[in-house]
């Protein structure tokens, strides 16, 4: 009981985690209590429990996980937070719930993730049931499907996305499972209620049984549209709200449900394909083809890929340009039927992406009707329909109507049949005025024509537009039509609306009326009927069909309803007006007896009464009777016609005029006034016009009769009358009552081309009224057309022009007056003004079309086209002055512009901003020349320049933006909206695109009355840009957003934000909460646009431009906070958003679909067959300045077999936007395909020199930025370069070293110290000296300050072809006249002279007096540096090493890149150190200054670290050379794999983080452990041993001193670093290949750890030293003695120089060194004594006797001379043989010594000096007893006398005469030829230079232990023997330095700078040289791979040579090999 007792106390939340199930239950019921009580949903009580919710649902014990589940719901349904919780409750449920035996559960499960959809989680509740579907569990996928199908059933398919349930259907119905099955059942049908019909085509192919069962349950559903019956949160109050509103009135609510069906279009639901890639490869030339049945298998080919029902979208252009030709040009029919067929499926499967080439199209089909075929004839009918659903009818109106006048009556027949079909798929809407009247005006002419099919098929047209825009629309354009033929029409008409009537209301669509099968049932040319009929019922149209908003036309079709009846009246006079305006002539006879009827009878007799009283008498009872007429009655024609008779209008009396005129306007405003009457009187009003009198009267007339009979047809008839007179008078008056009239009726109709003529002849008229009147109508008709008008004029002379000018000025920033006349006489006020809103847009689009356009697309040749398109951009511009040429003589052109718009695409991304600038000029004016017919041309030209938006350019982004505004203002914006285009453009994350888009929309969208539905696509990309990086961006959006809203609503606005991540959305909800407050009104909806008059809607379209600028900025001020506050998140929800819009969107679906798989396919041998052809001359050299196409050409073809082909697609691609996603997914796929990168790398290396060509910065960035990658893999795997590979690619990239963003060089710069991996720097060197002569100054300077990195990391003997040229040519450059370039010129010179001395001067050779001046100024300044300014030497020194230590463990990284890159870097920091620090960063992503300032610290609390460390670590900066070559023995070894492998966990020891180092130490003990595997260790050893000092170090300074550290941590890591290395101490011949230098700082460690005192505070420090003690004690024991011995008396000479360092230190390594004396007897003979001797003597050198007894303790002098002791114990005389290393003997303290203590020994020990005799001198009297002596010398001679060791015996001889000046060696040379004696006396003599210039140096400086440091002769690191150098010099120097080189390989030094400093470090530091510090090593070790590869011909000798850690390949390239052999034979004699 007592357990039970403790879980009672709990609190709730702890219960319900308790492992006791009841306590468990008891928390579940209390927490569902609690739940319960909670009223608020924000209440913080729900976060308690935010992470138990997923343990309610899932809990292992069935009872009490019911009642967990039970409170879940309750959590899911009130909690504010529940929503966090969704992804893993509902995962819990599937997994957890669902597969649970009691119902109970389920159901319980069910409801929970209902619940989360209603609380808005509807997307991942779907995903994780979607995830459950994939159970294995059939239980489940059960449940889970039925979980779907409630939510689906009770949400609705606007929550539930169907598409992706659709998918994984089938796989359902084929499950094992019956339960599995039957739901799925369940499902389809669920999902059929709500989308019907689209469902059957994702179905098709599921067993025949199943569907056959889904369709019987389909039929059983019932018709209506379903409705959710459960909302989410946010819509519950929506749903209130029109809950009230129904039961008010259901008006509303049917239009909204309307909606809610059709959302899902079958369409939507399939999955593209993509089927460019899969033509057949030779289809292009196939179908070119002259046999007719190799073009058909062609055909047949794309025919099978096209029936594919949804395409994916790509550049179609070239294969419909193919099927484009067969269907116009090809002779065999069958073949056009088949091209046709394979159009119709192009355009079912890419719908509205094909709308691109329908322009191309069209004419061509219509056209090829001339076939009389009927299969011919239906394929086109079916092609040319499908395409019509891709387009608008606008966009190829222009192509249609031009086919409407040609001769063919079949071709007339058809078109008019199309048109027909096309009216069926318009509305209202779609088809407004300015469309309708072009086409009605053909179709009139056809049905006059005199093929009775043609008539037909215009009378079909005809009555399909009466019924689709209602005859008020269109009779104004049938006023000329006579009864018969009207009724025709209208009877047509009907037969239309009976086809709607099957339609179930769509009034506007008739789109699926008939049953497909109508398709088998074409008759030739059986007429209008059946043609009509087999075209209808297409696959495309099918498919459409649900698309349609099923609101919409029902809504209109109530409209329509009450207008009719309302009309019926007008209907009727319209009948009667329209009979009779086209009246026929009568003769003066009926006139007569038609006017007797109405007038009184003295009327017509006084008429022509010869009194003008009885005349106006007359005249007075004419309009008495007129006025009281009505207008049935009143015969107009008679009438004027009597007005007319003698005298008519020669009448002389004003009054009588006046009164008749004003008779004639009576009878015009009173009557049915028909043009046959207007053209009785125009004549004499015409006439009149001018007189003083009646001019008046005659202008009222021809205003009544232009009301009549319409303005344009009035004013063509008076204008043409009044400039066929000669009387100016009249013509001025014309046209100004023109100017009067087109103001009172507004501008529609008129015919522009007409007046221009007749007011070109005014201008020209020599009465200056005309030209007045001329000036003013032209201002007049400027309010109308525009600016365009005044290109009319431009070739005026200029006095007129100017007049024109002033007179447009004055009429500029007027808007046209609203009409007052000419409209309402043909409508009755009830409908008129709906039409009013319309009209002056309408009347916009009229003038233009009136304008006379001119054809130009003869002109577009293909020759302009590729001129446009060349390489040349001289000639590019050429072409592109000739278009501007040819549209600005057009003036206005025709849309037909052929293949232009390709070419100017093109330019638009040209790399030549100016010729980009240009095209965008050329583009506006095309939009002023083609005026509204520029709308085709929106798609595939528009919207490329507003992708011009987004350059970096503001002038190029300024003229872009006025082209777009150019566009938008001839085409309206609705183009622009429709499709995906702009949401994509948006998409790009491209700052200065998104915001001058985002500013655009935020200018047009306040304009407009409605967009189309698109405009939501955009949403996504708007709310990216919310939260974009750039201030700017987000600004714009704000601005935007609420415009966006005024016209989505806030609702859809608000849904879209479902996708962003939960801080995105609050944010960007809080914006939209902003935006809704701020919405301006939208211009007046579409229903109260109808009620309200023009003047009512105009200031609602214009008035919230203003004041939503003020809200947004409002808005933003206020946002601005919130963004800050939320800056991290929205850069990731950016990210997420960025995510989020791939799934929408299906193109990018498929294509990661079809992306997968390798992009690099491994071609066997690929490589090599692709340099042969090159080296063969197969193929072009890759060698060009500028790449030409056959390159481009030729790199395609070569990738073709290697690379897959969307990924080819877009990296030759014209837009820079492909070239970076290429890049981007190169980068992707770069680890994970490294053997297809390798195998492609020099097509992918050539491709990025094409790349470097391009001018977009960002493509050089990415490719930059993938080729650093790129070598670092390779140097990771060890590649190596070909020849063919770097000489096609360094060139280039030199090129790009001289580029003038600083970022670009620094990058290049990178990527050149990376390729010194992959390919030797020696071969380097004379691509960037080739650099060097460039014309780019900035290339120049960088390439000489590369050469030095290069010099100074690698030594001289990566000069080529020799130092002394390379010297020469580098020289040359310090009289450059750029500064830099002379500056590089000189630091690189003083790089060499730091390595080299003054040997320098000789090698660079004369130079004038000025640049030698510079150059040694400069190298005084050098030489002064590193003691001016400490500082810097110490900040860039640490780290550069501090690089090293942290990079050591690079993951994944090799080692020997992260080494040497490092390096590089740490030299080019001298130049920019920032870079440096910057490369590291990005490269590595480690916070190395951290890791420095933690270093920096430690430092300052320890000292005796510091002082110590210093030395070790201040290697001198320039002369790394010693490092780079120390190739292992076993570096052959070192490409195995085992090699990598080692080198890589090695590099893991000294990381950071203490669990990889300890790993990598675990797995280096079991390979030593073991003794077969041991081996492999071999080679490695120094490398290892560097990790773990600086491990060791690491832990010292950083570890320790971080508190956060569990101290137990690094007891582990110590235990296993001495683990370890005692396992590797106990092989004898692993330990034996550690070097001096690495052991000399390994014991530097392992003595720092013992005496740290921190150890032994922890409780197993004790321990820990105890261990170091033993592994000491290995160390000492089992190293290399010579190695080890060494390395101690150089450690302990540091420790004694260091003044920091305890006096414990050094104590230890003389403790160290005794042990070492006390094994000396027994390791004697192992030893090399000659290297311990010279040890010895540097350190007396050091510590002179006085200075040694000076130190404070005794135990050092006793040291050294113990060490002596036994040294000469143990060797006795001999020991003196051994002193060969030293120079000048004579002056060193330890021959003195040894003397001494020779001496000593024989003094104490009597018979042995008796045997021995006395001192050093007593062994040469010994030998000179004359048998020895004899002995001796002929030895000497011998070794003279051999080839392999002549200079050795010189040197002996030369020892022997100095010893025993008055010994004879005359008897032994006598013997010899007169050559040898000469031979033997001149080596002497050389020998005799070299000491005795070697010797004086020391001597003249004196012995100050400062000064004598500096000048120390002894080898330095400078190793490259330059002496050698063409063998110009003969001096001894040339010997010193060769000897220098043998003495160090004699082993005299390890690793070159072993025990001698270099003099430059001895310049910035006075004291003595450590052993090459561990970074030297770790250097050379780790770059062993590159330096294998730097020089073959030395390998040689690198494996014969075991000790020497790479010495000898340093010396010269140009050293002769056989010398090298022959030396390496002379020191192998030498050792044994």
């Amino acid at each position: 009981m007592g357990d039970d007792s403790e879980w009672l106390k709990l609190p709730v939340d702890q219960k319900c985690e308790h492992k006791l199930w009841k306590a468990r239950l008891s928390g579940y019921e209390e927490a569902l209590k609690i739940f319960q009580k909670i009223k608020d949903e924000k209440n913080p009580e729900w976060s308690k429990y935010l992470g138990l919710i997923k343990k309610f649902v899932t809990d292992s014990n069935a009872v009490v996980q019911l009642k967990g589940l039970e409170a879940a719901l309750v959590y899911v349904e009130n909690a504010h937070v529940a929503g966090k919780t969704t992804g893993e409750v509902v995962s819990g449920v599937v997994s957890k719930v669902f597969n649970q035996p009691k119902a109970k559960a389920k159901e319980l499960g069910i409801e929970i993730c209902l619940m989360y959809i209603e609380i808005e989680k509807g997307e991942s509740v779907q995903e994780e049931l979607l995830k459950g579907l994939d159970n294995k569990n059939p239980k489940i996928i059960v449940a889970c499907t039925e979980t779907l199908r409630k939510a689906l059933s009770e949400f609705g398919s606007k929550i539930i996305l169907l598409k992706p349930i659709i998918k994984v259907l089938p796989k359902l119905f084929e499950s094992r499972d019956k339960a599995v099955r039957d739901e799925a059942k369940l499902i389809a049908v669920e999902i059929y209620r709500w989308i019907r019909d689209a469902l059957r085509h994702p179905l098709q192919n599921i067993n025949s049984v199943q569907l056959k069962e889904l369709e019987e349950e389909w039929v059983k559903l019932p018709t209506g549209a379903p409705k959710p019956s459960r909302f989410l949160r946010s819509q519950q109050e929506l749903e209130a709200k029109l809950e009230q509103q129904q039961s008010a009135g259901d008006a509303e609510g049917g239009g909204d449900d309307g909606d809610e069906v059709p959302q899902i279009d079958a369409y939507e639901l399939l999955e593209a394909v993509e089927i460019l890639s899969k033509l057949p490869k030779d289809f292009y030339d196939k179908i070119e083809a002259k046999k007719w049945q190799e073009r058909k298998e062609a055909l047949e080919a794309v025919e099978v890929l096209v029936k594919k029902p949804k395409l994916e979208a790509g550049d179609y252009a070239d294969l419909v340009k193919a099927l484009k030709k067969v269907v116009g040009k090809d002779t065999n029919v069958m073949l056009v039927a088949l091209a046709a067929k394979c159009l119709t499926g192009l355009a079912v499967g890419l719908r509205k992406k094909f709308g691109q080439y329908a322009g191309h199209v069209v004419p061509t089909i219509l056209e090829k009707f001339k076939e009389k075929k009927p299969q011919v004839v239906q394929a086109l009918q079916e092609a040319i329909d499908a395409i019509f659903l891709t387009t608008t009818l606008q966009n190829i109106s222009e192509d249609v109507l031009a086919v409407m006048d040609n001769k063919n009556p079949t071709i007339k027949q058809q078109t008019s049949l199309f048109i027909a079909r096309s009216f069926r798929h318009c509305t209202a809407s779609t088809l407004p005025k300015s469309l309708l009247k072009p086409f009605c005006a053909a179709l009139l002419k056809h049905i006059n024509d005199s093929a009775p099919e043609v008539r037909d098929a215009a009378f079909e047209a005809l009555g399909t537009a009466l019924k689709v825009v209602g005859e008020k629309a269109v009779n104004p354009f049938l006023a000329d039509v006579d009864k018969l033929k009207l009724d025709k029409i209208k009877e047509c008409s009907e037969k239309v609306e009976l086809v709607h009537g099957k339609k179930a209301g769509s009034a506007a669509e008739k789109k699926d009326c008939k049953p497909a099968p109508g398709r088998a049932a074409p008759s030739g040319a059986a007429g209008d009927k059946d043609t009509k009929d087999v075209s209808v019922p297409k696959p495309g149209p099918l498919k459409k069909a649900p698309t349609t908003k099923a609101g919409g036309p029902p809504k209109k079709g109530k409209a329509a309803a009450p207008g009719g009846s309302a009309n019926a009246g007008t209907k009727i006079k319209k009948g009667l007006e329209t009979k009779e305006m086209v009246e026929p002539e009568l003769s003066i006879e009926v006139c007569e007896e038609k006017a007797s009827a109405v007038l009184p009878p003295t009327c017509i007799q006084l008429l022509d009464s010869s009194n003008w009283k009885e005349r106006l008498a007359c005249m007075e009872e004419f309009q008495k009777a007129v006025e009281l007429m009505e207008r049935t009655e009143m015969p107009c024609q008679a009438l004027v016609r009597m007005l007319a008779k003698k005298p008519g209008w020669k009448e002389t009396n004003f009054q009588v005029m006046q009164m008749k005129l004003h008779i004639v306007a009576l009878i015009a405003q009173k009557g049915n006034f028909s043009k046959t009457c207007a053209q009785v009187v125009l004549d004499g009003l015409v006439d009149k016009i001018g007189d003083v009198k009646c001019g008046n009267n005659a202008k009222e007339a021809m205003t009544a009769i232009a009301e009549a009979c319409m303005l344009p047809w009035t004013a063509e008839q008076v204008m043409s009358m009044a400039f066929s007179q000669k009387n100016p008078k009249n013509q001025s008056e014309t046209l100004n009552w023109l100017s009067n009239a087109i103001k009172e009726f507004g501008f529609s109709g008129l015919n522009v081309k007409a007046f221009i003529s007749n007011v070109k002849t005014a201008l020209a008229a020599t009465n200056p009224a005309v030209r007045t009147s001329a000036i003013t109508l032209l201002g007049v008709m400027y309010l109308y057309v525009g600016p365009s008008l005044r290109m009319f004029f431009e070739d005026e002379k200029p006095a007129l022009l100017s007049q024109i000018d002033a007179e447009f000025e004055k009429m500029q920033g007027q808007s046209p007056p609203t009409p007052t006349r000419g409209i309402s006489k043909h409508s009755t006020s009830g409908t008129d003004e709906g039409e009013e809103g319309d009209e002056p847009d309408d009347g916009g689009n009229d003038v233009v079309d009136l304008l006379p356009r001119i054809e130009i697309s003869d002109k577009i040749t293909s020759e302009l086209v590729s001129k446009i398109g060349d390489k040349n951009w001289k000639i590019r511009k050429e072409g592109l002055d000739e278009v501007a040429g040819i549209i600005n003589e057009a003036k206005f052109i025709q849309p037909n512009i052929g293949e232009l718009p390709t070419a100017l695409k093109g330019r638009l991304n040209d790399s030549n901003k100016i010729l980009v600038q240009q095209t965008l000029t050329i583009l506006q004016q095309l939009a002023v020349a083609m005026g509204p017919n520029i709308k085709q041309h929106v798609k595939n030209l528009g919207i490329p320049v507003i992708t011009v938006l987004g350059d970096s350019k503001n002038n190029v982004r300024a003229a872009a933006l006025a082209t777009v505004n150019a566009w938008a203002e001839q085409t309206g914006m609705k183009e622009w909206l429709e499709g995906e285009d702009l949401s994509e453009e948006l998409k790009k994350e491209n700052p200065f695109l998104r915001q001058e888009l985002l500013g655009w929309l935020a200018e047009k969208l306040p304009t407009l009355r409605s967009t189309p539905t698109d405009l939501i696509l955009c949403v996504p990309h708007l709310y990216s840009c919310l939260e974009d990086r750039n201030g700017d961006v987000r600004k714009k959006a704000q601005d935007a957003l609420p415009f966006f809203m005024m016209h989505l609503g806030y609702e859809k606005m608000a849904k879209a934000t479902g996708k962003l991540k939960p801080t995105s959305k609050d944010q960007v909800l809080s914006m939209l909460e902003k935006a809704k407050a701020n919405m301006p009104s939208k211009p007046a909806a579409p229903a109260k646009t109808v009620s309200k008059p023009m003047g009512g809607s105009a200031p609602t379209k214009f008035q919230p431009t203003p004041a939503p600028v003020e809200d947004s900025v409002s808005s933003t001020i206020e946002a601005k906070p919130d963004l800050k506050k939320s800056k991290a998140p929205g850069v990731s929800s950016k990210a997420k958003s960025a995510q989020g819009k791939k799934v929408p969107s299906k193109t990018t679906l498929k294509e990661d679909d079809d992306k997968s798989g390798p992009i690099f396919i491994v071609v066997p041998n690929g490589k090599e067959q692709r340099m042969r052809d090159e080296k063969g001359l197969k193929v072009l050299k890759w060698n060009f300045t500028t790449p030409r196409d056959e390159y481009i050409e030729q790199l395609k073809t070569q990738m073709s077999s290697c690379v897959a082909k969307w990924l080819q697609d877009e990296m030759f691609h014209s837009d820079f936007q492909h070239h970076n996603k290429a890049l981007a997914v190169m980068v992707d796929h770069l680890e994970s395909e490294k053997e297809g990168v390798i195998g492609c790398l020099d097509l992918i290396l050539k491709w990025l020199t094409l790349r470097f060509f391009d001018t977009n910065t960002s493509v050089l960035m990415k490719a930059l930025e993938y080729l650093k990658l790129l070598f670092t893999l390779l140097s990771e795997e060890e590649y190596h370069l070909t020849e063919n590979e770097a000489s096609s690619f360094i060139p280039y990239l030199i090129l790009k070293v001289g580029e003038p963003k600083d970022v670009i060089r620094k990058d290049v710069r990178a990527i050149l110290n990376r390729m010194c991996l992959v390919y030797p720097a020696s071969k380097m060197f004379p691509f960037i000296m080739e650099g060097t002569k460039s014309k780019n100054s900035k290339q120049r300077a960088e390439c000489l300050e590369e050469l030095g990195c290069l010099v100074e990391s690698y030594g001289m003997n990566v000069c080529q072809p020799t130092p002394g040229k390379a010297l020469k040519e580098i020289a040359i450059h310090i009289g450059d006249r750029d500064n830099a370039v002379r500056n590089a010129a000189l630091n690189t010179i003083v790089t060499v002279y730091n390595v080299h001395g003054d040997q320098v001067f000789k090698l660079i050779g004369n130079l004038s007096e000025k640049d030698m001046s510079m150059l040694e100024e400069r190298i005084k300044r050098s030489a002064k540096r590193p003691s001016a300014v400490p500082v810097k030497q110490a900040e860039e020194k640490p780290q550069r090493t501090q690089n090293i230590n942290s990079n050591a463990n690079m993951l994944r990284k090799g080692p020997a890149e992260d080494m040497s890159s490092k390096l590089n870097q740490a030299r080019s920091m001298s130049g920019h150190p920032e870079a440096a620090q910057q490369m590291v960063r990005r490269e590595f992503q480690l916070d190395l200054d951290e890791i420095e300032n933690d270093n920096g610290t430690v430092r300052c609390e320890m000292p005796e670290l510091v002082q110590h460390k210093l030395d070790d670590i201040f290697e001198p900066v320039l002369i790394p050379e010693p490092k780079i070559r120390s190739v292992s023995p076993h570096f052959d070894d070192m490409h195995s794999n085992t090699a990598s492998t080692i080198n890589f966990i090695i590099s893991q020891v000294a990381s950071g983080d203490i669990s990889t180092s300890i790993q990598a130490l675990t797995q280096i003990d079991e390979v030593l452990r073991q003794e077969d595997k041991a081996e492999a260790m071999s080679g490695h050893i120094d490398q290892f041993l560097i990790a773990t000092f600086m491990q060791l170090r690491l832990i010292y300074s950083t570890h320790m001193a971080d508190e956060k550290l569990d101290k137990d941590e690094i007891i582990k890591l110590y235990s296993c670093i001495i683990g370890n290395m005692i396992s590797l101490f106990q092989i004898e011949s692993l330990a034996r290949e550690a070097s001096t230098g690495v052991l000399k700082d390994l014991m530097h460690g392992l003595i720092t750890l013992m005496l740290d005192s921190r150890i032994e505070d922890l409780e197993e420090g004790q321990q820990v030293i105890r261990s170091v003690n033993l592994l000491v004690v290995k160390v000492l024991e089992k190293s290399d003695q010579t190695n080890i011995l060494s390395a101690l008396l150089v450690l302990l000479q540091d420790s004694l120089l260091a003044t920091a360092t305890s006096p414990k230190f050094s104590e230890l390594v003389m403790k160290c060194l005794w042990r070492m004396v006390r094994l000396l007897p027994d390791t004697i003979n192992s030893i090399n004594l000659d290297r311990i001797l010279l040890d010895i003597h540097i350190f007396m050198k050091v510590f002179p006797k006085e200075k040694l007894k000076q130190c404070k303790s005794e135990f050092p002098i006793r040291t050294l001379k113990t060490l002596l002791h036994t040294l000469c114990k143990l060797k006795g005389p001999k020991i003196l043989d051994h002193l060969t290393m030293i120079d000048n003997k004579n002056e060193s303290e330890l021959e003195a010594h040894l003397c001494r203590m020779m001496k000593h020994s024989m003094d104490q020990t009597g018979s042995k000096s008796e045997k021995e005799t006395e001192k050093g001198a007593s062994r040469i009297d010994e030998k000179s007893s004359k048998a020895k002596v004899n002995d001796f010398l002929a030895e000497i001679f011998k070794k003279i006398g051999s080839k392999e060791n002549t200079k050795e015996g010189l040197a002996e001889l030369y020892e022997y005469k100095k010893k025993y000046s008055d010994a004879d060696i005359e008897p032994f040379l006598k013997n010899s030829s007169q050559f040898f004696q000469s031979y033997v006396e001149r080596g002497l003599r050389v020998i005799e230079m070299e000491r005795e210039g070697k010797g004086r140096i020391p001597s003249s400086t004196g012995i100050s232990p400062q000064m004598e440091v500096t000048c120390v002769p002894t080898p330095t690191s400078t190793v490259s023997s330059i002496g050698n150098t063409n063998g110009e010099e003969v001096g001894p120097s040339v010997y010193l330095e060769r000897l220098k080189i043998l003495r160090q390989r004699c082993g005299l030094d390890n690793t070159k700078q072993d025990d001698r400093p270099p003099l430059t470090s001895l310049l910035s530091k006075p004291a003595i040289p450590p052993v090459a510090s561990s970074t030297d090593m770790l250097h050379s070790k780790l770059s062993q791979l590159r330096e294998s590869r730097e020089q073959h011909q030395h390998s040689d000798l690198d494996s014969n040579q075991t000790h020497s850690a790479g010495t000898m390949t340093s010396s010269s390239s140009t050293t002769n090999i056989d010398d090298l052999k022959k030396r390496l034979e002379r020191i192998k004699s030498s050792r044994k």
